[in-house]
């Protein structure tokens, strides 16, 4: 009789490997089609795969403005961005609405271009926002009629305290000069502008 290992080529033979894994891989093949799962080839030099996007929330968010528009006769304030509207409210002005601010205390909003300079989340008025009244123009004119321009212009909401007969007033001019919104709204431009916008505002 044959020794065995003259019938069976030794188990560290290089052709006794490659046997091995070309048989482990037939049947590993041949197992994925009989159960449904046949595993698709790969096209050679294939990217490998990239994983998708993260959302841009930036782009997919309301852009803050870069302008304010008032237009006291319309009772309108407006929210620019590159010139575009993207949102318009409601407003209320002083009791006196009708002309430029001249003196403290009568009443009046500014006309003329100033810009937001700080804000107050703790105000009496919900929310505010303060123009940077008076500029210059405004400190010459009440210069030239020896007056006080007054100060303290803002961008605010409702008051904090507010009885029945008040909130009926608020759909009226009702200010000493600023520019009010609701809160609804107030907390909008509140969270659409930053410090630095321009605030036009017109007749």
């Amino acid at each position: 009789m044959l020794p065995r290992h003259f019938l069976s080529p030794a188990r560290s033979s290089k052709s006794y490997l490659l046997s091995v894994i070309a048989v482990s891989g037939f049947l590993i093949h041949a197992g994925a089609h009989a159960a449904g799962t046949a595993i698709p080839p790969m096209p050679p030099n294939a990217p490998p795969a990239q994983a998708p996007a993260a959302p841009d929330w930036e782009n997919l968010g309301t852009p803050k403005a870069d302008r304010i528009l008032v237009f006291k006769s319309q009772r309108k304030l407006e929210l620019l961005r590159k010139g575009e509207v993207i949102r318009s409210y409601h407003i209320a002005l002083g009791r006196n609405p009708v002309g430029p601010k001249l003196v403290r205390g009568d009443g009046k909003t500014p006309e003329g271009t100033y810009f937001i300079d700080r804000r107050n989340p703790a105000s009496d008025y919900h929310l505010s926002m303060h123009i940077s009244y008076p500029e210059t123009t405004d400190i010459e004119r009440a210069a030239a009629l020896n007056v006080d321009p007054g100060s303290n212009i803002l961008i605010h909401g409702e008051p904090n305290i507010l009885n029945h007969e008040g909130k009926a007033n608020l759909l009226k001019d009702w200010t000493a000069g600023c520019i009010a919104l609701n809160n609804t709204d107030m907390d909008e431009v509140w969270r659409l502008t930053d410090d630095g916008v321009t605030v036009e505002i017109h007749p």
